[in-house]
């Protein structure tokens, strides 16, 4: 199992200057239950926004309104799946203040995997720009052809409607929720990457299955890299993506509606993501079996046998920048303390 042609995109150790290394993945996102996204409180509709279906000259004139997974709706349930596995080895670093690391503190360690990769911005003015770029996800199909309604009712627990002197509930509430079936594409961008952190973000991916609102009781989700592309600049964009995959089924004439056909639709994907090896800046994509073998790589890695050594192996990487990062915080005290003492 290798990733061996992808080693011109890799870094061979974290660096604090970018290089221009590029990595972008294809990924394909279907829900597999009931799913809720959006950005505000129960009851509040589905992220949506009104785009062109297409890039034909005639999709191009055609409005639809497609369903939107924002960028922090995909990162963030990655982004603990990945703080899960680095706690059970014990490498979330105590912060400033002697706790462990943890997100929306306001004091990150600055020092973790998570931190190095997916970025920081501390109180105290420290920050970490993400190497893991993103965007909002669409999907194939519009958000009347994806949504539906639900009437949520509050059950006592006598089993029914009404407490025990007969009074009816009151606590109804009908909310929307995105349908089993629905495929979202998107297009993720990694930056000066090495190896086994590109092992670590593709495991993320591939391992998080839970999204949006309320995860603990809907929103399972599959995750499927349909392509790795190397090169200098980033890819199409997510919408870009879509739009000419609703191209190709409206040339074809296949039917748009509820539920696409998965392999199908991964058909028609791959046929269109063939195409950006030409564009400017992209100089490698891995054919399928050449993905078979990054993902069986990656998979491997993660297995119960190799993840705390892969992991370790991770988290030492980065130790000659944590001993920089110590020296210059001993040298901020010792200069604070010269100009005390000469006050």
């Amino acid at each position: 199992m290798t990733i061996e042609k992808l080693n011109p995109f890799f870094a061979a150790t974290y660096e604090n200057f970018p290089k221009g290394r590029t990595i972008g993945l294809v990924v394909l996102r279907t829900s597999l239950s009931e799913l809720i996204l959006r950005t505000e409180g129960t009851g509040e509709p589905m992220c949506r926004e009104f785009v062109s279906a297409g890039l034909t000259p005639e999709a191009r004139k055609s409005i639809v309104q497609r369903l939107v997974m924002t960028k922090r709706k995909q990162v963030a349930p990655e982004r603990r799946k990945g703080r899960e596995y680095l706690r059970a080895q014990d490498l979330l670093r105590p912060n400033k203040d002697g706790v462990p690391c943890a997100l929306n503190t306001n004091a990150p360690c600055e020092m973790c995997v998570d931190c190095f990769l997916y970025g920081f911005a501390a109180g105290g003015g420290g920050a970490q720009k993400s190497r893991i770029w993103t965007e909002d996800a669409f999907s194939i199909l519009t958000a009347t052809d994806t949504l539906g309604d639900r009437t949520i009712n509050a059950i006592f627990e006598t089993g029914t409607m009404r407490d025990e002197k007969g009074n009816p509930s009151t606590a109804l509430n009908t909310s929307e929720y995105i349908k089993p079936g629905v495929n979202f594409l998107d297009v993720v961008t990694l930056k000066d990457v090495t190896a086994d952190e590109f092992r670590y973000i593709i495991g993320n991916i591939l391992l998080t299955s839970r999204y949006g609102a309320v995860s603990s009781r809907v929103g399972r989700m599959e995750n499927q890299v349909l392509g790795i592309f190397g090169g200098i600049a980033e890819l199409p964009s997510s919408l870009e993506l879509v739009q000419a995959v609703h191209d190709q089924f409206t040339i074809n004439n296949k039917p748009l509606e509820h539920p696409l056909d998965n392999g199908e639709l991964i058909d028609v994907t791959q046929t269109v993501i063939a195409d950006w090896i030409n564009r400017r800046g992209v100089s490698v994509q891995l054919s399928n079996e050449e993905l078979e073998t990054v993902i069986a790589d990656v998979d491997h890695h993660w297995t119960d046998a190799e993840r705390e050594t892969f992991l370790k192996r991770l988290d030492e990487s980065y130790e000659p920048f944590r001993q920089v990062g110590e020296k210059k915080a001993k040298g901020k005290g010792k200069k604070q303390e010269t100009v005390e003492a000469g006050s």
